[in-house]
């Protein structure tokens, strides 16, 4: 078999830093203009950042172990930073390909004239250097442009597919199904009814009709016994201020409020109820049970357009504008006639909740390196996080704490993400079936009759 020769793109680089190990058997080759952008991140203090570090940590560790100065042009084995990687990892410039040759080919046979002042034309130029040679090659962006540029020259494109997943058909966590009457009659009466042969995951629900009689129905869950059992209608009819209007969000409420299920995740479009149910529970389980300690709720600092700038005050005061959805979901909560009735003191207010400590909001910059025990813990937004960020995060979960990821694939402001890369959606694809994690998709609009209808046609 022809060992490929896969050119990667800066952009991959800072998307993943592993990704010079994802090509098993292959080499990887990386252009010198992609070293000089990495050195332009380097000093970031975000995710990008820290990936350009570790990427030029890994190169470093290549070049040590090569033993001998110039061995990166000639190809340095990978299983120096990967056993599971045997390939040849290079680092090459344009010039030392024939830059001036690659020119005039490039121009005589597409027509095309690149220029060799962009990082971008002096990467194309590697991969199209390596293709005269007779190298396969395989270019490797995440940039769309920049795929379509190569394209056009005759270099084999493709997206980096590491940590990516089918958002078309993203893990529902529900499926519907049919039982006879006597199944049916074993459920109600709360002996619940063996798995048995159904293609369904731990915690995955099912919506069973029974068979001749539509009208009589159930809403199940699978739990870690292998029994489907009905889910307490009584628990999940009204939590807090909220009634759930659709089955979905009688699901998503039923996971919620399960102590044994320590991460859920709650995908949606505008409108669905995702961060007010999560909400909702965590105020039923840390006021009123005493389940966990606190809410702490946080969501990525990414604005919808033009970024408005600098913010005075302190760290309060600046994640104030950032969390007003959040404060308009607690208003809500918090607002309701008979709720403000029984519950008028100030402890039941969103700044009471902050004065007590009960209710805590947290920049994500802030959460690396904690560790966050007996907490209800909401990540509002998490689709505008990356595979790796989501890990860090869920990773800081103390003894007895429960985390809760809310968001929608299809409204994503990281430049660098989309609907299959996604934390969010990563998330989703890899936890499904585990005992401590629980996922629904709402699909129905509730905020308003308007709202339903501008998800719906715009």
């Amino acid at each position: 078999m022809t060992v490929k020769a896969f050119v990667l793109d800066t952009n991959v680089l800072l998307h993943s830093a592993q990704s010079i190990e994802s090509f098993h058997d292959n080499d990887v080759v990386i252009p010198m203009a992609v070293v000089e952008e990495l050195d332009k991140f380097k000093k970031n203090s975000d995710e990008l950042g820290r990936n350009a570090r570790q990427v030029i940590r890994r190169l470093d560790k290549l070049r040590q172990a090569a033993g001998k100065p110039g061995q990166l042009r000639r190809g340095v084995p990978l299983s120096a930073v990967s056993a599971s990687a045997t390939g040849r990892l290079f680092v090459l410039s344009a010039a030392e390909l024939g830059n001036g040759e690659m020119d005039s080919k490039i121009r005589e046979v597409f027509r095309l004239d690149l220029g060799g002042d962009s990082p971008d034309n002096r990467i194309l130029k590697v991969a199209f250097g390596l293709q005269e040679q007779g190298r396969r090659v395989v270019f490797i962006s995440k940039d769309i442009n920049l795929r379509l540029k190569a394209d056009a020259i005759g270099l084999k494109v493709m997206d980096f597919e590491r940590g990516k997943v089918d958002e078309r058909a993203l893990y529902t966590g529900f499926q519907e199904g049919h039982l006879n009457a006597a199944e049916l009659d074993a459920l109600y009466k709360g002996h619940g009814i063996p798995n048995g042969n159904r293609s369904l995951l731990v915690n995955e629900f099912m919506v069973i009709t029974a068979e001749g009689n539509s009208k009589q129905s159930a809403l199940t869950r699978l739990h870690a016994d292998d029994k489907l059992e009905v889910i307490d209608s009584n628990r999940t009819n009204r939590v807090w201020n909220v009634a759930p209007r659709n089955k979905e969000q009688r699901m998503a409420l039923d996971l919620l409020l399960d102590p044994e299920i320590r991460l859920v995740t709650l995908v949606g479009g505008a409108g669905t109820g995702k961060t007010l149910l999560a909400l909702a529970a965590a105020m039923q389980l840390v006021l009123n049970e005493s389940a966990f300690e606190r809410i702490l709720v946080s969501r990525p600092i990414i604005p919808l357009g033009n970024d408005i700038g600098y913010l005075p005050g302190d760290k309060g005061a600046k994640l104030a504008s950032w969390m007003q959805p959040i404060f308009d979901n607690l208003d809500f909560l918090l607002g309701g006639e008979a709720e403000r009735k029984a519950k008028s003191s100030s402890r039941y207010s969103v700044e009471g909740l902050m004065n007590s400590g009960k209710l805590e909001l947290e920049a994500l910059t802030y959460i690396r390196g904690r560790s966050i025990p007996r907490q209800f813990v909401i990540v509002d937004e998490a689709q505008n996080l990356t595979p790796h960020e989501v890990k860090t995060i869920i990773s800081r979960s103390g003894e007895d704490t429960k985390m809760v990821l809310t968001g929608d694939p299809h409204q994503i402001d990281n430049p660098y993400l989309d609907a299959s890369s996604n934390g969010l959606s990563y998330t989703v694809d890899r936890m499904k079936g585990q005992p401590l994690f629980g996922h629904v998709t709402l699909a129905r609009s509730e905020r308003s009759e308007l709202a339903a209808l501008a998800a719906a046609l715009l």
